[in-house]
């Protein structure tokens, strides 16, 4: 009888452990799966993000304006627009709200559907 119960809780312990690892595989791989099924969805919805620049040069561009017009409305350089448009910095908040009111929209629409910058960048 004590052999028998010794062998019981051996598989026992052998199997939990095994089961678990099992399970984990089963989980990763439907995981994977769902992921690689989202590829076409990940991929418009990084075609619609946009840069702030571009949004500001779309913006610029609908109100046709020249980058000098709007950096004397703003009260910066042509240089830094540019460098806005670019990507190359990113206006401060100040100079947002500025752009978005020179604009004729509020500062949620100049940054709708803007993704998010992949580096860090000083104001302008």
């Amino acid at each position: 009888m004590r052999l028998s119960v010794t062998i019981i809780l051996t598989i026992l312990f052998t199997l939990i452990p095994a089961a678990l690892f099992l399970y984990v595989i089963v989980l990763a791989i439907r995981a994977l799966r769902t992921y690689i099924r989202t590829n076409g969805v990940r991929q418009e919805k990084n075609q619609i993000k946009r840069t702030l620049g571009e949004a500001l040069k779309e913006h610029r561009l609908r109100c046709q304006m020249t980058q000098e017009f709007v950096a004397e409305s703003v009260g910066v350089s042509r240089q830094a627009v540019s460098k806005w448009e670019r990507g190359d910095s990113d206006p401060s908040t100040s100079n947002l709200l500025a752009l978005a009111k020179l604009f004729g929209i509020s500062a949620e629409e100049l940054l709708r559907n803007v993704g998010s910058p992949e580096h860090e960048t000083g104001a302008e």
